[in-house]
């Protein structure tokens, strides 16, 4: 069974013949011109046509109906003086026709008045005069059935008493900046209104409004969406007997002469009946609602709602399925409805992945409609492959999507009763997978970035928070959701020596892919110098250092809190960041007040002054980024109240569930970072000793001895010679390799005990692979770990320290 889709093209012109004859002297002329127009949608490869007149005076062709998608997005306009070089006046001076595409225009045609993009153009004068032009996606032209097909319909156009463009009557004035608007009688009698019903206010008129049509008729008239040129739209108003009524609205956006002069300042234009063009369907208003719908949706979920709101309602489908071309595979996006029941029994093992589980090419009728790239239409009962046949037993339509001179996917329209398709259903479902191929490019790429963007924070945060002791912390991220920005947030949890643990939360000013890199930049800073054992004021202080000699535009803010796990006792510093909140055992809730400092990469010769914090156990210490403390109706001490009362009123006991709850009704605007960590308190506390060894003849001798007194104090008799064996190699190699301060230091903590030698040189040392019989040294390392479990080296204050346990009990 054929379909228009793979109909033969040499019956095209017959067809055409045969549909205008359907048109009845009934028709007064502008339905009949619409009519017209709308068959050069369903028989030409055209996506837009429209008819052109000469206007009173004779200087300019004035439009004077059109159909198909709205023609804006070709750069038609709604009028071309008659003597200029345009295609469209070029050929109603000549009277003869130009077949052009979008690489053929004369160098001195006006870009804003000519169509944009990649296009091809058809402009056949008329026999009296005017011309009709017709526009199709691709620059490969309009063929010769195309041509044939444009010829007889031009006829047709002419025998159509010619409709004159709508005058100035119905005009008016709009401020955007006040909202005031100016406007004629004629245009109030449009409104049902009179003069004693107009306060002079836009709101007043866009109070009539029918409710579906008032988001695409606000985009027009709020200046912040649009740009300096023409608007033209078709709305409902509701009159006050109740009727409805359409109206077309034509303007141009005026830009400013004071102040910004590229600001939008004035919105001009006239209002005309349009009622007697409205078809049943509304296809015109459907066409404008989704590519308002489009607009704004940025991920390939959201195009894919978007066409089935647009239709399959609209259109009375049973089901409607959206799928993107990967390679030679479609991919589902969306089913609708979404239950698996309600689709053929071939998709449900592949469902919402592939569709079906096999290469396009395995279906002859999506194939074919997919390369000739024309929406193809199957009436009920067609022969189809089962995958598709039961998709729509009552009638099909499969829409291919184009899209930048390929196909970004296809859509599927079923029917379960008997379906009827109309040239203007045609026409509409035509016009939607234009706009939807479009739509699905932009959002897929839009999807790419948006998983580069995720892969690159979440590559630049912690994987995970280590275990700590005598402590228990959660971080969490939310990352901005204006657009595609990557933030600069970050948080990290450093374990340092001696059971200390640093907590950092900062934020890099700017919201891209610059801030995202200074952040992972700033983060492994702040980790190596924490690490290397500076106090929090140096750390801080080198990496404003830093910042500063990397010549960057940004700067950054942070909170860096170094808390001593035995003593629950901290120091902080802020580098123009917030304060830490502090939740005590009670219930009650701090804000620490200690003095700050300025953000990072604004003075090279900053002080960062240290301020001290008591955590009792039970303590929850929370650092959190401005995002989610100020928005533009709180600012940052309210928000800082609030935090404090939530986590007044949490159970620390639950920390990642307080966590969660803290973040609910986040602002999504800017990024948000929350870093949570309760101190429980160490339960087994470690025994310290340490002894500065001098550097005298008896160096090792004096640190054997002090050695062997401690581990007297301590109990630890078996494991005595082992731990002298390791005191004495790791003083030895100190003493010998380094010059300037050596330090002894001895810790017991449960069943292992720790010696640590620190010396003023930053080399580590290496064990050796190979010693000669004859060799005096190089054994020390060796021994030291075969006596240990365990050893190793940490940078500390600009040298190192050696550390070995061993095993006691």
């Amino acid at each position: 069974m054929g379909s228009e889709g793979t109909a033969e093209r040499g019956t095209r012109s017959s067809r055409a013949e045969l549909a205008l004859g359907t048109l009845t002297g009934d028709l007064d002329p502008q339905e009949r011109l619409h009519a017209i127009l709308e068959q050069v949608l369903v028989f030409t490869r055209a996506t837009v046509a429209a008819v052109y007149l000469p206007n009173g005076e004779g200087d300019l062709l004035s439009l004077a109906g059109s159909a198909g998608v709205p023609k804006a997005l070709y750069g038609l306009r709604d009028s071309y003086p008659v003597s200029g070089h345009t295609p469209v006046a070029e050929a109603c001076r000549s009277g003869r026709p130009a077949w052009l595409g979008s690489g053929d225009l004369p160098e001195d045609v006006d870009a804003r008045v000519a169509p944009a993009g990649d296009f091809s153009l058809g402009v056949l004068p008329l026999r009296e005069h005017g011309c009709l032009v017709a526009v199709g996606d691709g620059g490969e032209g309009f063929d010769a059935e195309d041509r044939q097909c444009l010829d007889l319909l031009a006829e047709a156009v002419t025998s159509a008493a010619p409709v004159p463009p709508a005058g100035p009557g119905a005009s008016f004035d709009l401020a955007m900046d006040t909202g005031w608007i100016k406007v004629s009688g004629a245009l109030l009698e449009l409104f049902g209104l009179g003069p004693d019903d107009f306060d002079g206010r836009v709101e007043t008129l866009l109070a009539l409004t029918v409710p579906e049509d008032l988001p695409a008729l606000m985009s027009v008239v709020e200046a912040d969406h649009m740009s300096i040129g023409d608007r033209e739209l078709e709305f409902r108003v509701l009159l006050p007997s109740g009727e409805q009524k359409w109206l077309r609205l034509r303007g141009r956006m005026l830009p400013g002469t004071a102040g910004d002069p590229v600001r939008p300042a004035r919105l001009v234009g006239t209002v005309t009946d349009a009622s007697i063009l409205r078809t049943g369907r509304g296809d015109v208003a459907r066409i404008q609602r989704l590519a308002a719908a489009l607009a704004t949706a940025g991920t390939v979920r959201d195009v894919s709602q978007a066409v089935v709101t647009a239709l399959r309602k609209p259109l009375h489908a049973d089901r409607i399925a959206l799928a993107e071309l990967e390679g030679d595979r479609l991919v589902v996006t969306v089913l609708d409805p979404p239950r698996p029941e309600d689709w053929p029994e071939v998709w449900r093992s592949e469902w919402r992945y592939e569709w079906p589980d096999a290469p396009v090419r395995t279906m002859p009728t999506l194939a074919a409609a997919l390369r000739e790239g024309r929406a193809a239409i199957w009436p009920a009962g067609t022969a189809l492959e089962p995958a598709l046949a039961e998709v729509g037993p009552g009638g099909l339509a499969v829409l291919p999507l184009p899209a930048g001179g390929r196909m970004a996917g296809a859509c599927l329209i079923g029917w379960d009763a008997p379906h009827d398709f109309g040239p203007e259903e045609r026409a509409l479902l035509t016009a939607a997978a234009g706009l939807a191929g479009q739509a699905l490019m932009r959002a897929h790429a839009f999807d790419a970035e948006h998983e580069l963007v995720g892969m690159l924070q979440r590559t630049l945060l912690p994987r995970r928070l280590p275990q700590l002791p005598g402590a228990v912390a959660v971080a969490r991220y939310l990352p901005t959701t204006a657009g595609l920005e990557v933030g600069g947030d970050w948080y990290d949890v450093i374990p340092l020596p001696d059971n200390h643990v640093a907590l950092v939360i900062g934020d890099v000013q700017g919201h891209n892919a610059g801030a995202a890199t200074l952040m992972g930049q700033m983060r492994t800073a702040l980790r190596a110098y924490a690490v290397e054992g500076h106090p929090p004021d140096v750390v801080v202080s080198h990496a404003n250092r830093l910042l500063m000699d990397m010549e960057t535009d940004l700067f950054a803010t942070c909170c860096y809190v170094d808390i001593d796990m035995e003593e629950g006792s901290a120091w902080y510093v802020r580098a123009g960041h917030l304060p830490p909140v502090l939740r005590h055992p009670d219930g009650t809730t701090e804000i620490s007040e200690g003095e700050g400092g300025p953000p990072l990469g604004v003075v090279m010769r900053a002080d960062f002054p240290m301020s001290p914090l008591r955590l009792a156990p039970g303590t929850v210490l929370a650092l959190t980024t401005d995002g989610l403390v100020e928005s533009a109706d709180v600012d940052v001490e309210d928000g800082l109240d609030q935090l404090a009362d939530g986590l007044s009123a949490s159970d620390p006991a639950q920390l990642g569930a307080v966590a969660d709850t803290l973040l609910t009704g986040a602002n999504r605007d800017d990024d948000v970072a929350l870093l949570l960590m309760r101190y429980d308190g160490m339960a087994l506390r470690p025994q310290r000793e340490n002894w500065t060894v001098w550097r005298v003849p008896q160096a090792v001798r004096q640190a054997r001895r002090y050695t062997r007194r401690v581990l007297r104090a301590w109990g630890v008799e078996a494991e005595a010679d082992t731990v002298l064996l390791v005191v004495s190699e790791l003083v030895t190699n100190a003493l010998v390799h380094t010059d300037g301060r050596v330090r002894l230091d001895l810790t017991l903590l449960g069943d292992r005990l720790r010696v640590a030698v620190a010396d003023a040189s930053p080399r580590t040392p290496m064990k050796p692979t190979i010693i000669g019989w004859e060799a005096t040294g190089g054994r020390g390392i060796l021994l030291v770990e075969a006596m240990s479990t365990a050893w190793g080296t940490v940078p500390v204050s600009g040298g190192k320290q050696v550390w070995a346990e061993i095993p006691i009990g």
